[in-house]
C-alpha cells in the first residue's frame, strides 16, 4: 500500500498507481462523476491531478471502470489509458472483479452468513431501486454473499461480496431482509436520522491488472468513528484482510 496523497484533491490516499492505473480511496459524500448537483466530482478531481503532477499538456484520460454510490467510501479504480478501461470493463463484465464491502446494518441478519438473490428494478425518474418478481420486465437479477462479522444490541457488521454489480445493490438487499443500514435515508429513512452517513464501505477491490496480469488487491478500511468504531480495528484487518 503506498501512502503517497494527491495534492489538491482534498487529501485522496493513492493505493496504487503505475502506468496504466490509479487506485485510491474515494472520500464519502463525493460524486464519482459529474452529476446535476454541480459538486466537484472525482473524475474531474483526478484528471486535474494527473495533469499538475505529471505537468501533462492538453486533456488527461482517466476511465471510470466501475462506480460507488456518492455517499460510499472506499476503494476504487480508474484506468490510465483506454486499452487498461477496456481491459477492465471486460473484467468487470466477465465477473473476475471482486468486490468486498463492509457494512454497518440495523437488527440482526437472519444467518451468520448466506446468499442473497433478488429481482431488482430501477425507476431511473426517483434514482430508486425496488425488488420485485423475477421474470419482471426489465429486472436485473442481483446477487450477494454476507458473512456476519460483528454485533452489538442494535447494529451487526457485515462482510460483503458482490456477485453482481446492480445500483444500489447492498442496500436495497438489506432492506429487503429488514436489515437497512446504518444512515440510509432512501432505503432506511424511518430508522435513520437525517444527516447520518450511511455506514457502507468498499473495503477490497481485486482483479488481475489488465497489462501484466498480476493480481491487484486495493484495501481500504472504513474511518475509526460511530458506527465503524464500534468493533475493534483487528476484526476489520482480519476480515479485510488484502490477500494476493
Amino acid at each position: 500500500m503506498m501512502s503517497q496523497h494527491l495534492q489538491g484533491t482534498g487529501d485522496i490516499p493513492i493505493l496504487f498507481e503505475d502506468n496504466h492505473l490509479l487506485g485510491i480511496t474515494k472520500p464519502v459524500n463525493v460524486p464519482t462523476q459529474e452529476d446535476a448537483s454541480g459538486d466537484p466530482d472525482l473524475l474531474t478531481l483526478l484528471k486535474q491531478d494527473l495533469k499538475e503532477r505529471y505537468n501533462k499538456p492538453g486533456n488527461v484520460y482517466l476511465g471510470l471502470v466501475h462506480r460507488l454510490d456518492r455517499p460510499v467510501g472506499g476503494a476504487m479504480i480508474f484506468a490510465k489509458t483506454s486499452k487498461a478501461a477496456s481491459r477492465l470493463s471486460e473484467t468487470v463484465r466477465g465477473r473476475h472483479f471482486r468486490k468486498i464491502y463492509a457494512a454497518v446494518v440495523h437488527g440482526k441478519l437472519p444467518a451468520q452468513q448466506g446468499t442473497l438473490k433478488h429481482t431488482l428494478l430501477k425507476d431511473g425518474s426517483t434514482n430508486t431501486v425496488t425488488v420485485v418478481p423475477q421474470g419482471t420486465v426489465g429486472g436485473k437479477d442481483a446477487v450477494l454473499d454476507y458473512q456476519v462479522i460483528g454485533e452489538t444490541d442494535r447494529y451487526s457488521l457485515v462482510h460483503i461480496e458482490l456477485h453482481t454489480g446492480r445500483s444500489h445493490q447492498i442496500r436495497v438487499q438489506m432492506k429487503e431482509i429488514g436489515c437497512p443500514l446504518f444512515g440510509d435515508q432512501k432505503y432506511g429513512a424511518s430508522m435513520n436520522k437525517p444527516g447520518q452517513q450511511i455506514a457502507l464501505w468498499s473495503a477490497i477491490a481485486a482483479f488481475p491488472h489488465p497489462v501484466t496480469k498480476e493480481e491487484i488487491v486495493l484495501q481500504s478500511l472504513p474511518p475509526r468513528e460511530f458506527p465503524w468504531a464500534e468493533w475493534p480495528a483487528a476484526v476489520y484487518d482480519k476480515a479485510f484482510k488484502a490477500e494476493h
